[in-house]
């Protein structure tokens, strides 16, 4: 098939792509500058248009100049920036649009949960996940596809990335009642599984769930497994009465992930995040070995080798050299820090060998 990916340069887009061309799809990316996407190691295996979803001209003709599309994954999302919220509400909707003029026939969009609460009760992150589905979902536009998902386990996650680090800087770490409440978290390996399947025509629209095999997790227990992971105790203190919000400011100033992505993110653990239904498990058959368990997933996020090209990754899990700079924890960091310098250092002394002797 002809597919679009948005959002290709993110975390799960990256990886998606891969995913897409090994199963010999004919793969479209998005950019607002495509020339960015030369860091990627399937840029040369993809056709890169430009465009900004957050301007409808930008969206109709990118999708157009695609050619015949039969599904458009939509991975975008602006956590992180002023008023994403709405931004996001918008920019669904131009893609939607602009897909539904082009006759594409499925979208497939990966959001996340949604408690079963008012909607105003939300974080301004779960919320816009939730009206950009809606966003996507226009009348006679394309069938939507919507694979709802909480915490995702993979070096190079941001959610798990915030986990790591919090784990790794503080001796002494807070443990407010809402770090009680559920949560449903997944591989990283089984959500780019599941993405491939359904763009398949056969598989039915709507919303499904999508969590890993753990039983009443619970968003202490992911930190709880980090630590065992890496063997570092910690001393845990209960703090009941500390907000999401609160906890979120401190956490943005304590690790690296940009400062409003991280309060934004913390800010959304005051619901819980359980998968309300299983129903895609009987309709995509997991991948040899079952779904990965928590265990497995942490334990090969934080057993990552240096980062390599995202394609030739032997691990889901592991980091990618298209990763940010700030994803990996404190010593990898160091070391790709170390490893960008020598190799400027080495570049500029065969420059100067090469002025010298011509």
């Amino acid at each position: 098939m002809r597919l679009f990916v948005t959002g290709a340069t993110g975390y799960v887009g990256s990886r998606l792509v891969c995913a897409l061309l090994a199963a010999g799809h004919d793969v479209v990316v998005t950019s607002r500058q495509p020339e960015t996407l030369r860091r990627f190691s399937w840029y040369d295996a993809v056709t890169a248009v430009q465009m900004d979803a957050d301007d409808p001209e930008s969206a109709h003709d990118a999708v157009q100049s695609a050619g015949p599309v039969d599904v458009l994954y939509y991975l975008v999302h602006g956590i992180g920036q002023d008023d994403f919220d709405d931004a996001d509400v918008r920019a669904a909707n131009n893609v939607a649009l602009a897909a539904r003029d082009a006759s594409v026939g499925r979208i497939v969009y990966l959001g996340g949960f949604v408690p079963d609460v008012d909607r105003s009760r939300l974080s301004a992150h779960l919320r816009s996940r939730a009206d950009a589905a809606d966003a996507l979902n226009i009348p006679g536009g394309p069938e939507l596809v919507w694979l709802r998902a909480a915490v995702i386990l993979g070096a190079g996650s941001t959610s798990f990335e915030i986990i790591r680090y919090v784990a790794d800087r503080l001796a002494v770490i807070p443990e407010p009642s809402w770090t009680r409440n559920p949560m449903d978290p997944i591989s990283i390996r089984d959500v780019i599984h599941y993405l491939s399947a359904v763009a398949d025509p056969g598989f039915p629209a709507g919303a499904y769930d999508i969590a890993g095999p753990d039983v009443g997790v619970r968003y202490g227990e992911v930190l709880a497994e980090y630590l065992r992971a890496i063997g570092q105790p910690r001393l845990r203190l209960p703090m009941p009465y500390v907000s999401t919000r609160l906890v979120g400011k401190v956490a943005g100033r304590i690790v690296p992930v940009p400062t409003s992505l991280t309060e934004d993110l913390v800010t959304s653990l005051n619901q819980p995040m359980a998968a309300s239904e299983h129903s895609i498990r009987e309709l995509v058959p997991a991948l040899p070995g079952g779904l990965t368990p928590m265990d497995k997933a942490i334990a090969a996020s934080v057993s990552t080798p240096a980062p390599r090209p995202v394609c030739d990754l032997a691990n889901l899990h592991h980091l990618a050299d298209s990763d940010p700079a700030w994803a990996g924890g404190d010593l990898m960091r160091v070391r790709r820090i170390v490893g960008s310098t020598l190799s400027s250092t080495g570049q500029l002394a065969r420059s100067m060998v090469s002025l010298l002797t011509g």
